[in-house]
């Protein structure tokens, strides 16, 4: 009984105390793999650029030597050359690396922000060096172990050596615009024809090495799970784009294809090069708009901060008065939007933490656009909050071709919290249906409004912030100049996240970033501004779908997304039990004993027949496998991209259309030396060849149309007397942006006009951090300084400091 006794409170305890163990454990593979994700950032941060050269090239030829001597099996010999790849690159880059780091601080705004796209393109290749560091490293110290797994460290080594000669060959195109631009300029300004001709010579490098396993190694590591989830989600929503022809709806159909690009990286970024050189402007489209879904909205909308009011407003394309601002007697006639579509409603959303005065009067609800129960909180209160004594007014991102306010509510909901500050931000027309002007006057037009009739949004207007990202941020730009050029009062100050200041097809340090970047490829870059400058014609194939407009869209897609689910699960689970049946063995040989550890049984294994090892992690099942029939019925999906070749075309036609052709340049895949002459590739040396992409012809507009020089579309061309009437400049960044060059380079325009101007630069995040600012400590960081910056233009000015007698 005693015995009974005693173990009965210990079986009780026995499960809990289970689950708490695996809690732990888990826990401690968590604390891990964090430490070795950021272990190659530090080395790369403590140490300079030769020290880190020199030990990477020690280690290369020491791993080099090691795997020579281990016989003559295919794996010993790849990792072998995959070394002296790492050695010869890294000698390579070494020397331009310095001589372009050597010059950078030219570049920089000023001494306090060293910041410009040469710093960041050597920042990048120091990062790929450091991972090789790293893993050179482990090499060393594993490569006799029975747990070292031979297959899987070659592909990643191979994978970041194919990174650094792509690295090498940017940084030898950093070198010939050194050469060709001005003194102190980032951008090209010179014939545009040899713009031209340097662009379809870059956009025929290979890219996908930048989209497999090496996917968003120049950022911080705790966003990199969120990069590669995305990148799954991106191929896998293109391989079912304009097949089902429901729009948004493929989501459901790419949840279950997703698979196979997760655990095949090479895969995954042979598709993602593909789907980002050939896809048009509307697949961007319709896979930003992804987030605009009613299920994903609502979800963003419970974990994110609750406001009172968020009210979505329709001003009617009514004209009106506003008084001047150097005589306010005198008024001028603010007209609604024409451009293109013709007078129509501008579309607001309001957003504020707490319901203030006029914010639920008669006026402003005759201008609610109903989107449910969830616009408007109204419970009881004894009293309002008072009208604040001032205003944000943001206008949203997304390439001037996606996503509205509610993408972006999130993040403004947060702002409305902190700030205590009520936010009207503009849903803006889209290209390539409302291409430039029209984003322009509708902006204009809400932001005249807005300032007419701000105690009806609970302000009372006496300081007034413009605030945008990316797209938004060239919006507030071009507005505060056309408020200017108007005569009307300009905002009291610009806050601008990583804004577009430059929207021509032209060459700088930082947009050779574009090259590696999951969020801003060349391509799509060069397609959204094309769009918005009305190079890229919409596609009318389907009246039904234009008749709907984007929002029609979401709410038809959201119907029919159980619709799709169901059916995708069913061709998913067919798929799935044909492939087993066809795949399953005859026979499977007996294992025979292992006598050697498992990564010499790995490096002396024989030649496949084919010249390449899958690119999978070995077990010691699998090592005594090899040479077996299996060997042969390897899936192509494992294999890596340079093994499958260059890719079949889909039935599905991908490429944009033949319309508007004579801005596109299509690329071939191999060039012909001898018209290369003395081109951009003259300045590679001799016996260094880059990789080129296998995508097949890559059709982009690579010619600028001449409205992107209106300043009104790229305020960086404005002239100097527009520049002097824009208010204080604040410009939050980020280093590793492909358009960081255009922050700087219009912060220093600024600067040398004697307007007031801030840049700082945010390091190791993407384009578009606003959207993600809950994902990791980083990005909520850097959200706060685009706070600090707009509480830098709400506070009132303080008194001037005596002068001097």
């Amino acid at each position: 009984m005693e015995s009974a006794e005693g173990e009965g409170p210990a079986g009780a305890t026995g499960a809990p105390a289970s689950k708490n163990n695996r809690k732990v454990s888990k826990s401690h593979s968590r604390r891990r793999w964090r430490k070795v994700k950021t272990k190659a950032s530090r080395l790369m941060h403590s140490m300079d650029l030769r020290t880190m050269t020199q030990s990477l090239v020690t280690l290369a030829e020491d791993n080099m030597a090691f795997f020579l001597s281990q016989g003559p099996g295919e794996t010993a010999r790849r990792l072998s050359s995959v070394f002296a790849g790492v050695r010869e690159q890294a000698l390579g880059l070494e020397p331009t690396l310095g001589h372009l780091l050597g010059v950078a601080h030219l570049f920089d705004l000023d001494a306090e922000t060293p910041a410009n796209g040469y710093r960041s393109l050597v920042h990048t290749a120091r990062c790929c060096l450091g991972h090789l560091l790293h893993k050179s490293r482990y090499v060393a110290s594993n490569r006799r172990s029975i747990f070292f797994r031979a297959s899987h460290n070659l592909a990643e080594l191979e994978a970041y050596l194919a990174a650094l000669t792509q690295l090498r060959a940017l940084a030898y195109y950093a070198q010939r615009l050194l050469a060709t631009n001005q003194p102190g300029a980032l951008f090209f300004d010179g014939d545009e024809g040899l713009t031209t001709d340097f662009l379809r010579e870059y956009i025929t490098l290979h890219k996908g090495c930048f989209y497999g396993r090496c996917l968003g190694f120049q950022f911080t590591p705790s966003i990199r799970p969120f990069l590669q989830t995305l990148s799954i989600g991106l191929v896998s929503f293109g391989e079912h784009y304009k097949r089902n022809e429901t729009g948004l709806s493929v989501a459901a159909s790419s949840l279950f294809t997703s698979g196979r690009f997760a655990i095949d990286p090479e895969l995954r970024g042979a598709e993602f090069e593909r789907i980002t050189q050939n896809l048009d402007v509307q697949f961007w489209k319709a896979f930003w708009n992804i987030t605009e879904m009613e299920v994903l909205s609502s979800l963003a909308n419970i974990v994110s901060t609750t406001v009172r009011v968020s009210r979505l407003l329709s001003l009617p394309p009514e004209a009106f008065e506003m008084p001047l601002i150097t005589d306010p007697k005198l008024t001028v006639t603010i007209s609604p939007p024409l451009a293109h579509t013709g007078p129509g409603p501008v579309l607001v959303r309001l957003i504020s933490y707490d319901l203030r005065e006029g914010q639920d009067s008669e006026e402003l609800s005759s201008l609610v656009k109903s989107e449910g129960p969830r616009s408007l909180d109204l419970r009881h209160r004894p009293q309002q909050a008072p009208r604040s004594p001032s205003l944000i007014i943001h206008i949203h991102g997304g390439g001037f071709v996606a996503q509205t306010s509610k993408s972006h509510e999130p993040y403004l909901k947060t702002w409305a919290q902190e700030l205590g500050v009520p936010i009207l931000s503009i849903d803006y027309s889209l290209a390539p249906e409302a291409p430039f002007p029209r984003a322009l006057e509708e902006c204009f037009y809400a932001y005249c409004w807005a300032v007419k009739h701000c105690t009806l949004l609970g302000s009372t207007g006496e300081r007034i912030c413009l605030a945008g990202d990316s797209a938004g941020g060239n919006l507030c730009f071009t507005v505060s100049l056309r408020a200017a050029a108007y005569g009307v009062r300009v905002p009291d100050g610009i806050m601008a996240a990583y804004p577009a200041t430059m929207l021509q097809s032209t060459a700088s340090p930082s947009r050779l970033l574009s090259l590696m970047d999951p969020l801003l490829p060349l391509s799509v870059l060069c397609k959204c501004v094309s769009a918005y400058a009305g190079g890229e014609i919409e596609d009318l194939s389907d009246s039904d779908q234009k008749a709907l407009g984007v929002m029609g869209l979401v709410q038809r897609d959201t119907a029919l997304f159980l619709r799709d689910l169901r059916l995708s699960a069913s061709s998913w689970l067919n798929s799935f039990l044909e492939l087993r049946h066809k795949s399953h063995p005859k026979s499977v040989p007996m294992a025979e004993p292992m006598r050697r550890s498992v990564s010499e049984a790995a490096l002396a294994q024989p030649e496949d027949p084919r010249g390449t090892d899958p690119l999978k992690s070995l077990t010691l099942h699998d090592l005594n496998l090899r040479g077996s029939t299996e060997t042969s019925d390897t899936s192509e999906l494992s294999l890596s991209a340079e093994t499958l070749g260059p890719s079949t075309p889909s039935d599905v036609n991908f490429l944009l259309g033949p319309e508007g052709t004579q801005e596109e340049v299509e690329a071939p895949d191999e060039l012909n030396s001898k018209n290369r002459g003395q081109g951009i590739n003259a300045s590679f040396p001799e016996g260094f060849h880059p990789r080129r992409s296998s995508q097949g012809p890559t059709r982009m507009p690579l010619y600028s149309s001449p409205i992107a020089k209106n300043p009104f579309m790229s305020p960086l061309l404005a002239p100097d007397s527009m520049l002097q009437s824009l208010p204080p400049v604040h410009i939050v960044a980020c280093a590793l942006d492909p358009i960081l060059d255009d922050s700087v380079m219009f912060a220093r325009r600024l600067r040398n006009l004697g307007k007031s101007v801030t840049l700082r630069v945010v390091e190791d995040l993407p384009h578009g951090f606003l959207s993600l600012a809950s994902l990791c400590q980083e990005t909520r960081q850097a959200a706060a300084l685009c706070v600090e910056r707009i509480r830098l233009v709400l506070s009132p000015p303080g008194p001037a400091p005596p002068r001097p007698v």
